[in-house]
């Protein structure tokens, strides 16, 4: 069954124009081109937003950890602030400090004698080496040595 168009209607329509079924085809193409430039949007706004912490990816990790959390705080709290703070973070470069640091320490450790590593202990147990005994004296300049006293002496007591 063919729709016959109105005798009043011009013979040639503009595209626009709805067919007399009902179907618009601007409609459906503006409505795909909506959805595809929201999208593209996004993924726009989503890849400046990750700028700052792209770029210090190639950084130190406190250095990407602290641009990672300024990021979130600004996509979360919608202040361009920590955004900015964020980008100028990932832009410098630290210093490394704890190479030279490492270094220090590795010499202290061997100038004191201890293997690599064994100087970083925090705990008051047993020292990984063992501890550099006092050279013996010649025969005759040992200390006197006091006598050993009593269990049940007890001070101020004669």
């Amino acid at each position: 069954m063919t729709i016959a168009m109105h005798p009043a209607a011009p013979h040639h329509l503009p595209f626009f124009v709805p067919g007399p079924d009902g179907a618009d085809p601007v409609l459906v193409g503006v409505g795909i081109f909506l959805v595809v430039a929201v999208i593209a949007f996004g993924l726009l706004f989503l890849r400046i937003h990750t700028l700052p912490e792209r770029l210090a990816h190639r950084g130190h990790k406190l250095q990407f950890e602290i641009v990672a959390v300024l990021g979130l705080l600004a996509l979360f709290t919608h202040m361009h602030i920590f955004w900015v703070a964020g980008l100028l973070l990932a832009l410098v470069d630290l210093p490394d400090f704890s190479g030279p640091m490492r270094r220090i320490a590795g010499s202290a450790e061997k100038i004191a004698g201890l293997p690599p590593g064994a100087g970083d202990t925090t705990d008051d147990g047993p020292r990984p080496y063992d501890a550099p005994q006092p050279a013996p004296l010649p025969p005759g300049l040992e200390p006197e040595r006091p006598p050993a006293r009593d269990a049940a002496h007890r001070p101020g007591e004669a």
